[in-house]
């Protein structure tokens, strides 16, 4: 008997001492750093950022999109880079602000600076001199919404659902409507943004709110190829064009043909701008410097 209650007592003993590696190893765990909000990878002139905190619906919290802004002004004006691919791990591409932080323990304060960082972030996206992608498989609703739509193009797959239910919890999705109401007709943005009720990739793409729908096995595939055949193009000639498009998207008629004309003459002063001409009359290829450089006054 007394050896069988050693035999237990052992027993506990080693029980103990796996007890105390597991805890030891769950407090060098919980010690590790955290995974970063987003990621960023850069090759071949392309720049990827992915929104990586699937557990929380990548949701816009003010952290992440302090990261989302860091990853995208990183060295923004290199000229290795040449577009921008915005994603996201897991099946919903944002939720949307976290509405944690929305709560009038936050204080008005705190809820200012979440809105002037969206804010900043989505026309930061439409400042910037190279395009930016979105790549979009699964849900974007409220301000993720309003991140596609401030995209310069977005490719989404089939299963992809866009909305704006913000009035559904008291909180109408009026920075969201920005984007959204300078992406699709009025009555559509007005019907999204008062029912919150999802639209399809395909009533998204019918009405502009994104660029092309793919099967999901194709989305990488097609996201690449637009971001490739950007690359083929002269930096300061697309960074040119880019800023001219949203400056005379807010402009009336006559003024956007002022602006665009000046930008036309502008650009043929640049040295790629003379370069591609020359190109096209040699029947060769351009080759780009990718200067903002001047071929003639």
């Amino acid at each position: 008997m007394a050896a069988s209650f050693l035999s237990r007592g052992v027993g506990l003993f080693r029980l103990s001492r796996k007890t105390t590696a597991l805890l030891s190893g769950s407090r060098c765990f919980s010690q590790t750093e955290p995974e970063p909000l987003t990621v960023k990878q850069q090759q071949d002139g392309i720049r990827r950022i992915i929104l990586n905190n699937p557990r929380k619906r990548n949701a816009l919290s003010l952290s992440m999109l302090e990261s989302l802004r860091e990853n995208i002004v990183t060295d923004l004006n290199s000229d290795d880079l040449r577009v921008i691919i915005i994603s996201a791990r897991g099946p919903v591409f944002s939720s949307g602000h976290d509405l944690k932080e929305l709560t009038s323990a936050q204080g008005r304060d705190y809820h200012t600076k979440v809105f002037h960082t969206c804010a900043e972030v989505m026309t930061l996206i439409q400042d910037v001199p190279v395009p930016v992608i979105a790549m979009v498989n699964g849900v974007a609703t409220a301000a993720g919404c309003q991140l596609v739509a401030s995209c310069d193009v977005a490719v989404v797959t089939e299963k992809s659902t866009f909305a704006t239910p913000g009035v559904n919890v008291g909180l109408f999705c009026s920075t969201p409507a920005v984007a959204i109401g300078r992406a699709v007709p009025r009555k559509v943005a007005m019907e999204m943004l008062f029912t919150g009720t999802p639209i399809s990739a395909h009533d998204a793409l019918l009405h502009g709110l994104v660029s092309k729908v793919v099967p999901e096995e194709r989305l990488e595939e097609e996201t690449l190829s637009i971001a490739k055949r950007v690359c083929q193009a002269s930096r300061p000639v697309v960074a040119l064009g880019k800023a001219t498009f949203q400056r005379q998207m807010a402009q009336g008629r006559d003024a956007a043909y002022a602006t665009a004309s000046k930008v036309m003459v502008d650009n043929l002063a640049l040295t790629d701008g003379q370069e591609g001409i020359r190109a096209f009359i040699e029947k060769r290829k351009p080759v780009w410097s990718h200067k903002v450089e001047k071929a003639h006054d």
